[in-house]
């Protein structure tokens, strides 16, 4: 009967790492560049340390992980609103380090530097700070990455991949720290930039309620099999102990 109410504790432990993410994506559901959490819930066997020595199925607290679906593509129109193609990141100066993100609502300083929504210095593929021409023309962006003004290049985006089932912490809302270094992403075809586009978060508002109802359901029904399981191991103490 313990072991019931061990496996009632995993489960309700699960739902509410669950829920913790549904209303963390929920919250995100229109923040620019966000990927969604998801979480990987493995099963644990125990045992029971009785005479037939029985198998009991646990719950894991579960491992995050990001979602790995694009956002839908949003054009705005402005020169220095950028979207990748592909699996594949910007990278952005922060005070914490460098920070990989979805977020290309880039603008440019006084002094011609490009610099995120957040003031952080927009990285190039080498990793060093984006300068143009504040005297020069609009910024043309090819899908290479490529700045030109005026008809001359003066700088590219950098483009980044990385392992990120290696191990990640957020920062902020759209950005992400890698455990595994980063790399500039070189010559291929299936990654690219649109400039006067911004991706949208991935967050599926509808399939985030619908998860939200079932796991308050699971939660409910594991809370109710929990008191059950407590109310018959109190019975059986109760008979044990009349029975001297």
């Amino acid at each position: 009967m313990q072991s019931g109410l061990y496996v009632s504790l995993s489960s309700q432990i699960a739902l509410e790492r669950r829920l913790t993410t549904i209303a963390d994506n929920m919250a995100n559901v229109n923040t620019t560049g966000f990927r969604a959490t998801e979480v990987k819930f493995d099963e644990m066997l125990g045992e029971t340390g009785n005479k037939i020595n029985a198998k009991i199925a646990y719950v894991s607290q579960g491992n995050d992980y990001l979602s790995g679906d694009s956002g839908e593509l949003e054009h705005t129109g402005n020169m220095l609103d950028f979207a990748i193609k592909g699996d594949a990141w910007f990278s952005v100066d922060t005070p914490a380090g460098k920070v990989l993100t979805k977020d290309g609502r880039f603008t440019m300083k006084e002094n011609g530097e490009l610099v995120s929504v957040r003031g952080y210095p927009v990285l190039d593929a080498g990793g060093a700070p984006i300068t143009l021409s504040k005297a020069g023309g609009e910024p043309k962006v090819g899908a290479d990455g490529l700045i030109y003004q005026d008809g001359k290049q003066v700088g590219s985006l950098g483009l980044f991949e990385a392992d990120i089932s290696k191990g990640y912490l957020r920062y902020e809302n759209s950005g992400i720290m890698t455990t595994e270094q980063p790399r500039a992403v070189t010559d291929r075809f299936n990654v690219g930039v649109q400039q006067g586009y911004l991706e949208n978060s991935n967050v599926n508002a509808m399939r985030e309620i619908t998860q939200l109802i079932e796991v308050n359901r699971a939660f409910e029904s594991v809370t109710s099999l929990s008191k059950d399981s407590e109310a018959s191991f109190s019975e059986a103490i109760k008979t044990l102990g009349g029975s001297r």
